[in-house]
């Protein structure tokens, strides 16, 4: 697809830098000094890495909001379960609760990737918020029946994506298509993961001072402040495409062409398959945690430090990945990392005692540090016009891969040993990604015959 640079793949193009990032001030020349006589080491320089993406006043509102709605979320998960099973005493149920979190994704997705695109970005991040508060705020009605409250449960899981992939795509407009935007999905990223060490834990102290309802009482809470800081705080900008007009059948006509769109460009879809394909193997330890610390004897409280460890792991190598290498380095590391980050799973297949699963744990969610680079690669691949949907769907894809992924483990658990599933993982993982590696050398700008390239572009043309 035509980007608006001419850079290869493998190597991040310049960062556009956002109207409001902070500029280096120049210095007056007077007669007593010169430009060229004034010495360097006295010059102001501007942020640099994370702290640049800071300085953006935009970036601090939406990730202000991405915390409190990451909150809104984790807590009201938590909560509705608790809930749920008082209701019913049913632990069906209670686990179904946490699974509907993550089945509607592909169905929102994929039929409402075009709002995306058709609003203004703004518009839609705070109607989705509103519309989630809502939804929460009916949990909170006593009469609500326990099919209700999963209903509701489906329709916030249900908006989730289009609000990720509309914020995914908004990032670029406030912070650029360079390294700004790569670090500030990085920060996103890194506070998602960090849900896991204290969301979850939060939860938990905050349902033993309040009733189900009062912690998702809260959420409603959180929620509007997202609202808030995303209407006041982000500037408004006009719709990728479209006008807004045409009613639901546009809508969902946009969504499913920008899908096959999107699906059918060969380079968009190697990189998508990317960010899909190692995560949904990754994801079997995590699903079969608690039996296999059964399967070795040691406590339930050492079950925190298996859910715990790859999420270290991923928050540590993404800050360092972040830091300390250059663009260049970043998308260099893409393919090495990406073929290696599952083999620690392989250690599985001695059996391991608690210390060398934590380790090998975390080695594996430090393998995903391949994501920093391949945002640069994937932005730059996909059109503007495209960018909303390409990023609602591959949020969506992301999120049903891995309750695939967690799906498959537990049934495969069923008939091997759970030691054995999670080395398999990593064994059928790694195979599957080097698979696919294959196809993203070769569709990389430069490597593609003639008759592609055109190809791509003509589709770029019809795709407005």
């Amino acid at each position: 697809m035509p980007n608006d640079r001419s850079a290869p793949a493998d190597t991040p193009g310049t960062p556009t830098a956002p109207a409001d990032s902070p500029r280096t001030p120049t210095a007056p020349v007077g007669p007593l000094v010169a430009a060229a006589d004034a010495p360097a080491a006295t010059a102001p320089t501007a942020p640099r890495g994370y702290r640049a993406v800071f300085a953006v006043a935009e970036f601090r509102a939406v990730f202000a909001a991405h915390l409190f709605s990451l909150l809104g979320v984790v807590v009201s998960e938590l909560a509705l379960t608790v809930l749920v099973y008082d209701l019913t005493g049913s632990p069906l149920l209670s686990a179904l609760t946490f699974a509907l979190g993550l089945l509607p994704y592909l169905i929102g997705g994929t039929l409402f990737a075009g709002v995306a695109d058709r609003y203004p970005a703004r518009r839609v991040l705070v109607v989705c918020d509103l519309l989630c508060a809502a939804c929460v705020a009916v949990m909170l009605v006593p009469a609500t029946p326990v099919a209700g409250l999963l209903a509701l449960r489906c329709l916030v899981a249900a908006i989730a994506p289009v609000f990720t992939g509309t914020r995914m795509a908004a990032l670029t407009d406030i912070l650029g298509e360079g390294d700004l935007y790569v670090l500030g999905r990085s920060l996103l990223r890194i506070v998602s993961q960090s849900a896991m060490l204290i969301g979850f834990g939060a939860g938990g102290v905050l349902l033993t001072v309040l009733s189900p309802r009062g912690a998702i009482a809260v959420t409603v809470v959180t929620f509007l402040a997202s609202a808030t800081l995303l209407r006041f705080g982000t500037r408004d900008r006009p719709a990728r495409s479209g006008d807004g007009d045409g009613g639901g059948g546009a809508l969902l006509k946009e969504s499913l062409s920008g899908a096959r769109l999107i699906l059918g460009d060969r380079r968009v879809r190697a990189l998508m398959l990317l960010f899909w394909v190692p995560p949904m193997f990754v994801v079997a330890p995590e699903a079969l945690a608690a039996p296999y610390a059964d399967a070795i004897g040691v406590p339930s409280a050492a079950l925190g430090l298996l859910l715990c460890a790859m999420a270290v792991g991923h928050i540590g190598a993404e800050l360092f990945v972040g830091s300390a290498l250059s663009p260049r380095d970043r998308s260099r590391i893409v393919l090495p990392v990406a073929a290696v980050g599952l083999l620690p799973l392989v250690v599985y297949v001695v059996r391991p005692g608690l210390p060398l699963a934590v380790a090998a744990l975390a080695l594996a969610g430090a393998g995903a540090a391949y994501v920093i680079g391949l945002d640069q690669w994937f932005v730059d691949a996909v059109p503007q016009e495209l960018r909303g949907r390409a990023m609602t769907l591959l949020t969506a894809g992301l999120m049903t891969v891995q309750g695939l992924g967690m799906a498959l483990a537990g049934l495969a658990a069923e008939f091997f040993p759970v030691h054995q599933v999670v080395a398999g993982s990593g064994i059928l993982g790694t195979v599957c990604t080097l698979l696919l590696l294959a196809e993203v050398r070769g569709t990389a700008p430069g490597r593609m015959s003639d008759t592609e390239g055109r190809d791509r572009a003509d589709r770029h043309v019809t795709s407005g």
